[in-house]
């Protein structure tokens, strides 16, 4: 799937998503009094997790993570019914040298 740049713009462009892609860059440290099924550096992190961290509601963090997840920049994993959210660090490094080289 080709890079979308204005997209991973648009979805960057709101300070919630910035602060939860700065969660999940070290989620053993953000997420450490949370109870983890799984790995959340390997696997992720579950959503309500993310949601009760932000004080936001359902409906809201939910359609954050919508955002970033079509933008690219996480990648999702489902468990029984939980989500697991993690970086795309890949797309994350090929958005900053694409933005590099543009400006």
């Amino acid at each position: 799937m080709p890079l979308n740049t204005d997209d991973i713009l648009k979805a960057i462009s709101n300070p919630t998503r910035r602060e939860i892609l700065h969660w999940l860059r070290e989620p053993a440290r953000h997420f450490a009094d949370y109870p983890h099924l799984l790995d959340p550096q390997q696997d992720g992190v579950c959503a309500s997790f993310i949601q009760d961290k932000t004080a936001l509601s359902q409906p809201t963090i939910s359609s954050h993570l919508n955002k970033l997840h079509k933008a690219g920049l996480l990648t999702s994993k489902k468990v029984a019914t939980w989500t697991y959210y993690k970086r795309n660090e890949s797309v994350i490094a090929e958005f900053l040298r694409e933005l590099e080289q543009s400006l």
